[in-house]
């Protein structure tokens, strides 16, 4: 049977055996006068002050006496236990005093309630951080969600489809799978897009004299239930940026196709059927002419046209830089059906929450998507989650580097081209970010190359001021970053 459990060590002769491993000679030298005062062997006395490991090898020599043996075979016999060793005080890294202040620049009236986020993009080290964990609408922003979803979901060289299906009887159907960049031909924003005359010509080399009666359009790709979300201003669609999301269109529904902002329609698939029949005409099909349009899902899968988009690297370079809503809200549809989500604005959440999770290892609980483009005040997004990321897009990382490639760049490129002038001009070709305005909302997210080197992934949000009064505000901080870079101060 086993003894009691040896009492606890005593506050005193804790610090007593500290001392003696502390100061093994001292120590030793005492051990020296008491052993050869209580009569012991003077080998023993010896070895216990010269050995480096005194107090243990003093403690094994005094058991062995104890038990008969002399202290020399003690001595000689005796296997030297080491010392304990003690734990190091850790001593602590030295704080970083971080002493380059943009209160000035964070607070200016044209931010309105500003929401902001620095980080170190190499030493992931939060810089800066105004209500950084708050949700809040993004603009186009949300267009580099939207692309990270695409890429994670489709990959760069996904192309995407539109066909056209031969049900018989004299009835063919065009089936859109959410290419808006599908072009009647001649002048369209789309360079290298699809056209209609190319299907046209598969469908003639395959009916040959064959009449068609009538043409089926069908967008059943994703329900068209939820084309316009009712947050989105009726102008987005009157003046031109933004189409009816539905899964069939040309030209993204463009009156004029070769403008960027061109009124769009109140029935892109309509329109798409006509333009269709047109095609069809033209390359020589026979009955085209009089063909009625019927709108529903086509009934066979036997396929007689195809024609494929640009893949999906390219349509993200021709989307960014102009901040085009149209390939945003198609591309984000599109991957909500290809990852199992069904395409309906409702499933959007639950579409980027996975795919940042689980492609990049972002946390995006909580977040909000009604769309693909931004256009809804309704999304909310935290800058945390566009500034973190940004360290995963600067350093190209899991394809990221498409969206690196095609941001905009301070006085150079794309929607900021213009911006970043007089005082701000310093950090002209150094700010690459995604710009982002709706009524409400002034946005900018990306990565500054810093004047000190340090690269800064960041994303700052005017929240209820103008867009007047935010896009030089949010110019103004963000170079006030640029200029302070690593040594940027949250105070």
């Amino acid at each position: 049977m086993s003894g009691p459990a040896a009492p606890r060590d005593p506050l005193g002769v804790r610090r007593l055996r500290r001392s003696i491993a502390s100061r093994p000679m001292a120590w030793g030298v005492t051990a020296l006068i008491a052993a050869l005062l209580i009569g012991s062997g003077g080998a023993v006395a010896l070895a216990f002050a010269t050995t480096p490991s005194g107090a243990p090898l003093a403690a094994s020599s005094a058991s062995t006496a104890a038990s008969g043996t002399s202290g020399a075979s003690a001595v000689a016999n005796a296997t030297p236990t080491p010392s304990p060793t003690a734990t190091p005080t850790p001593t602590p890294s030295p704080t970083v005093v971080r002493t380059c202040v943009i209160d000035a620049a964070a607070t200016a009236p044209g931010l309105g309630r500003f929401e902001g986020f620095v980080m170190n993009a190499a030493t992931g080290t939060a810089l800066f951080d105004r209500s950084g964990e708050t949700p809040a609408a993004t603009g186009s922003v949300m267009k580099t969600l939207t692309t990270a979803t695409a890429l994670a979901v489709l990959g760069p060289d996904y192309r995407i489809p539109t066909t056209v299906t031969d049900e018989g009887a004299g009835t063919i159907a065009l089936v859109g799978h959410g290419d808006p960049t599908l072009s009647q031909g001649g002048q369209t924003v789309y360079t290298g897009a699809p056209t209609l005359a190319a299907l046209a010509a598969q469908v003639k080399a395959h009916l040959g004299t064959t009449p068609i009666t009538t043409i089926v359009t069908d967008d059943s790709y994703w329900n068209d239930a939820d084309a316009w979300d009712p947050s989105w201003p009726v102008t987005e669609r009157t003046i031109g940026y933004q189409p009816e999301v539905t899964a069939l269109m040309v030209d993204g529904d463009r009156a004029n196709p070769a403008l960027e902002t061109s009124p769009r329609s109140t029935d892109p698939v309509g329109r798409a059927g006509s333009l269709f029949r047109t095609a069809l005409e033209q390359a020589g099909v026979v009955g085209a002419a009089s063909a009625q349009i019927v709108h529903r899902a086509t009934t066979s899968t036997t396929v007689i046209g195809e024609v494929e988009s640009q893949p999906v690297s390219t349509l993200i370079a021709q989307m960014i830089p102009v901040s085009d809503n149209t390939l945003a809200e198609m591309l984000e549809r599109i991957s909500s059906v290809r990852a199992g989500y069904g395409g309906s604005a409702a499933s959007l959440t639950a579409l980027d929450e996975h795919e940042l999770a689980t492609a990049y290892g972002i946390d995006a609980t909580g977040i909000t998507i009604r769309d693909g483009s931004g256009e809804s005040p309704d999304n909310a997004v935290p800058p945390t989650l566009i500034a973190h990321l940004m360290v995963q897009v600067q350093a190209g990382a899991h394809g990221l580097g498409v969206l690196a490639q095609a941001l905009p760049v301070s006085g150079e490129t794309g929607t900021l081209v213009g911006r970043f002038t007089g005082a701000n001009a310093v950090a002209r070709g150094h700010v690459h970010a995604k710009t982002g305005w709706i009524d409400g909302a002034e946005t900018l997210g990306g990565y500054i190359d810093a004047a000190d080197g340090t690269r800064l992934t960041f994303a700052f949000y005017a929240l209820g001021s103008t867009l007047a009064a935010a896009l030089p505000a949010l110019d103004t901080v963000t170079t006030a970053v640029y200029r302070c870079g690593n040594n940027l101060s949250n105070a």
